[in-house]
This record gives structure tokens, C-alpha cells and sequence, in this order.
């Protein structure tokens, strides 16, 4: 690493900085503003499972029906999964309720009840 040579930082005409070794050997004048040619190429589906499954001799029926059905199923599962959690907020919520109104309604006899419990609890 230490015997690598530094680079050297070059200005620009434009007033940024690069490295030297980046330009080009010839920089011709710009007379008008620089087209850059950017292309981007996304890249295909991984057909891996539907090749595989194509080569086992399933129909293409079925590999059309799985990927057709495969994202639903996902969705359908992510639905029941949220009302599940739903439903279990609000089984708690209701829970810290009840105890709550019970606990400040309860009176005297809500705590002595209390205590018993406890007290029977410690014993065993």
C-alpha cells in the first residue's frame, strides 16, 4: 500500500476538482452543454422457481397459477395477520379497562378480597 503513487488533484475550467488520471488525454472545448448517455437496465424477474418447476414436468398451468396466486396469498395472510393484532390490541385495551373500573369501584370489600387472594397465594 505505501509504494502506490498519489494521485494528483487537477481544476477544472468549470472550478471543480478531479483526479488527473480520470481525464481523458485530449480535453476538447465545450461549446454548448454536455450530453451524458446514462443508461439504465432493470433487471428481470428471477424466473428460478418457474424454471424449476417447468423441469420437472408440471404445466405451465401451474407455474402461471402459482405466480398468480402466490402474491394474493401473501396479501390474504398479511390481512388476517393485521386483524389478529388488531383484535388482540383491543382485547388488552378492554382488559386494562375492566381491571381498572374494577379496582377503583371495588371499595372495601374488593380490597379485603384482594388481600385474601393474596395471602392464600403465599401459603402454597
Amino acid at each position: 500500500m505505501e509504494n502506490l503513487p498519489i494521485p494528483a488533484v487537477v481544476r477544472l475550467p468549470d472550478g471543480t476538482y478531479t483526479y488527473a488520471d480520470h481525464l481523458p488525454a485530449v480535453r476538447p472545448e465545450q461549446v454548448g452543454p454536455q450530453v451524458v448517455h446514462q443508461h439504465i437496465h432493470q433487471a428481470p424477474p428471477d424466473r428460478t422457481v418457474q424454471r424449476l418447476a417447468l423441469g420437472s414436468g408440471i404445466g405451465a398451468g401451474t407455474v402461471a397459477a402459482g405466480v398468480y396466486f402466490g402474491p394474493l396469498l401473501v396479501a390474504a395472510l398479511t390481512a388476517i395477520a393485521a386483524d389478529l393484532a388488531f383484535l388482540a390490541f383491543l382485547a388488552v385495551v378492554l382488559t386494562w379497562g375492566v381491571v381498572t373500573l374494577v379496582r377503583s369501584v371495588g371499595g372495601s370489600d374488593g380490597r379485603a378480597a384482594a388481600r385474601t387472594l393474596s395471602k392464600s397465594r403465599r401459603r402454597r
